[in-house]
């Protein structure tokens, strides 16, 4: 990868609908050159993948919710089931496995506290490894991404 490969990166990243025509004006390289380059980044997963980003609020899932989970035993099955519950829960956004206090740290957008309870209830109310969470809501979304570069 080279300086090339990261600035068309950096512009993908932040718009993945620009043409390899736009791309090349911005990087220096021809159009052709650039769909090469992209095809390479999609293949070795530099580009995992290509999403719209939407907003919550338009969506009415106000609320982004931050949970940091502490699970009761951590063997690689109650693991791997907590990590899978968490994947298929459509709530939640994120789902890092941390080192610290918390196994777990989630984040979630839902539409009002009473779809949190619910989620409460079914993910850490009635799992027998929960030992605790800790709750935040975020009172103000002041940065949002994904930008790796």
């Amino acid at each position: 990868m080279d300086s090339k490969d990261l600035d068309i990166l950096r512009l993908m990243q932040r718009n993945a609908r620009l043409t390899a025509e736009a791309i090349s004006q911005d990087v220096g390289l021809s159009p052709p050159a650039v769909q090469k380059r992209l095809k390479k980044l999609r293949e070795t997963g530099a580009i995992e993948r290509e999403i719209a980003v939407l907003s919550p609020s338009k969506l009415g899932r106000d609320m982004t919710i931050i949970v940091e989970v502490i699970l009761e035993r951590e063997s690689r099955a109650h693991l791997d089931e907590f990590k899978r519950k968490m994947r298929d829960a459509p709530c939640v956004q994120q789902c890092y496995y941390t080192t610290g206090e918390a196994d777990f740290l989630l984040i979630l957008t839902v539409q009002d506290i009473k779809e949190y309870e619910a989620f409460t209830q079914a993910h850490f109310f009635d799992e027998s490894n929960i030992s605790r969470f800790k709750t935040a809501v975020v009172m103000d979304r002041v940065k949002a991404s994904l930008d790796v570069l």
